[in-house]
């Protein structure tokens, strides 16, 4: 029988791909607390100039600096869905923590997977080239990759590079475009863009097995913040500055 939605993975596997997905926007939407919207310092300075600049109030404000906190979690199960979708190729399979993304089962390609080109520092980078140099090294058959999900052109080509000072370069090491590496593992041109026209229809149909219910999101930032400045009298941004710069010299006496 004929996928329904793309022809290098089955309707299952897809299907779970975006169950997973789903979960995981769940998580990270159910988990803002004060403790973790506080987790990484909020820049209070520049969220006065977008207060003032973009005409938001304190609550909108305060909301959409948590949106993009998820954002930012999201981005990163973003590049799982596609090793899932990936490992779901005959051949390939998921690495589950081991140090890579993606490999062949008969060891003849490993792959680290980055949803966009622009993610790693110096030290990154060179970590992974040594990472992927090392299975190269010890597997004598296999290509390694650096895959770029969202890459500025379509590509396949050797890795070189002068990462800290120091000259990378090996035979098996490559980068490859995200379209690109989605071809290599399903042997189709188009399996990526097959796979963006097929996802309002899966995302859709995953939807409809769901149980409508009405529990609303755990998300309880900015109504603990709220408790504190009903003590403090402080507005909801002074509260904030307060709570994560209070050692800083001065504000204390906000």
């Amino acid at each position: 029988m004929k996928n329904k939605y793309v022809d290098f993975i089955s309707d299952d596997h897809l299907l779970h791909c975006i169950k997973n997905l789903h979960n995981s926007y769940l998580l990270a939407k159910n988990n803002i607390t004060k403790k973790n919207f506080y987790s990484n310092k909020v820049d209070t300075i520049k969220l006065a100039f977008d207060a003032a600049f973009n005409d938001i109030n304190e609550d909108s404000l305060i909301q959409g600096e948590i949106l993009r906190q998820i954002d930012k979690s999201i981005n990163n199960f973003i590049g799982t869905f596609h090793e899932q979708v990936l490992g779901g190729i005959d051949g390939f399979e998921v690495g589950n923590r081991s140090g890579f993304d993606i490999k062949a089962i008969d060891n003849n390609l490993f792959a680290d997977v980055k949803n966009k080109h622009n993610t790693m520092n110096s030290k990154s980078a060179e970590s992974l080239f040594q990472k992927l140099s090392n299975y190269a090294d010890t597997y004598k058959m296999a290509n390694c990759y650096w895959v770029q999900i969202l890459a500025k052109k379509s590509f396949t080509k050797k890795w070189t590079a002068i990462i800290n000072g120091k000259e990378y370069s090996h035979s098996r090491v490559f980068k490859i475009s995200g379209d690109q590496f989605y071809e290599l593992l399903s042997g189709q041109d188009d399996a990526l863009f097959q796979l963006y026209r097929a996802l309002p229809i899966a995302i859709k149909d995953y939807l409809l097995t769901l149980e409508k219910t009405n529990v609303p999101l755990k998300n309880s930032a900015i109504d603990e913040i709220r408790m504190e400045t009903a003590i403090s009298n402080r507005s909801i941004l002074d509260q904030i500055t307060f709570e994560n710069f209070s050692y800083y010299l001065g504000f204390d006496k906000l």
